[in-house]
């Protein structure tokens, strides 16, 4: 399958969120990346549920939410109602992690779970079927424009095999660090799904630069 380009606005210019949506709506990017942060699980705060709602107002991809905060339980019902088509909670800040996602299913959502770098991919084993994608961080999450971190290679192939051999149909995604000299790199590892915020909205095309990557494959 082709790779499914996934920008992240958490660079983007806030006082044009609406413009950065429709550079993303009329690219040729497959999702809108949001990641929410809150201040807990991770030393930053991004935003909430009334900006995600204006965004799916006038959004024309699917939004791909990223969960960085403690007790997600707690707002499933809230970011199906917001607009998220795939909802990505964490396996450090679930305790009933298996819970959470079969929740997430049962509420029309794709059902996510990231691991950051230090997380094994082998504890996601017994969870393979209650989930849709798998988002390997390779960077620590709380912050835009980090530096790629390079024992993500060996991770990303060891959950490449772990799908495979399981037989079910689970993506994988990247989040970090993500550019255009190593995207293809990732792919052929084994990434589905490639999330690319700094590296787009840094840039002083950001159109130009989605399409950049989309022409990569």
């Amino acid at each position: 399958m082709k790779p499914i380009l996934s920008p992240s606005i958490l660079t983007a210019d806030f006082t044009r969120l609406g413009d950065t949506i429709q550079i993303i709506n009329k690219s040729s990017a497959d999702w809108i990346h949001l990641d929410i942060m809150d201040g807990v699980y991770v030393p930053n705060i991004s935003f909430g549920f009334p900006v995600i709602e204006s965004i799916k107002k006038i959004a024309a991809k699917p939004l791909d939410v990223h969960l960085m905060i403690e007790d997600a339980d707690r707002y499933i019902n809230r970011f199906r109602d917001a607009g998220a088509d795939i909802l990505t909670v964490h396996y450090e800040a679930c305790v009933h992690l298996q819970r959470t996602l079969a929740n997430i299913r049962a509420l029309g959502m794709k059902a996510g779970v990231a691991l950051n770098p230090h997380t094994p991919v082998m504890l996601l084993k017994n969870l393979l079927r209650y989930t849709d994608m798998v988002l390997i961080m390779t960077v620590n999450p709380g912050f835009g424009g980090q530096t790629f971190v390079e024992e993500s290679w060996s991770k990303i192939a060891e959950m490449r095999r772990m799908i495979d051999e399981s037989g079910y149909d689970i993506l994988i995604q990247v989040d970090g660090g993500v550019d255009l000299s190593n995207a293809v790199k990732l792919v052929e590892t084994g990434v589905n799904v490639l999330v690319a915020g700094n590296t787009v909205f840094g840039s002083p095309d950001p159109a130009a630069t989605i399409e950049k990557f989309v022409k990569l494959f």
